[in-house]
């Protein structure tokens, strides 16, 4: 997954992200370092945020932009 490199590539701290996503920090961080398995919900709005598509959150594909 590429939530860390898209948090890192914003200058944004886990906790801004976690609070954008209304969760504790630590579970963000959990997510992060796959000790977590994202929740669909979540990953949506983090594609949202960074107005990518899920695919490229998951590694799926190398394009960045989202789909039409």
């Amino acid at each position: 997954m590429r939530i860390r490199d898209l948090r890192e590539d914003n200058n944004l701290t886990q906790s801004e992200v976690a609070k954008y996503l209304h969760i504790k920090q630590n579970t963000y961080s959990q997510y992060e370092n796959e000790q977590r398995q994202l929740p669909l919900s979540c990953l949506i709005a983090l594609a949202k945020f960074y107005k990518t598509s899920t695919d490229y959150i998951l590694g799926l594909t190398d394009k960045r932009t989202p789909y039409n």
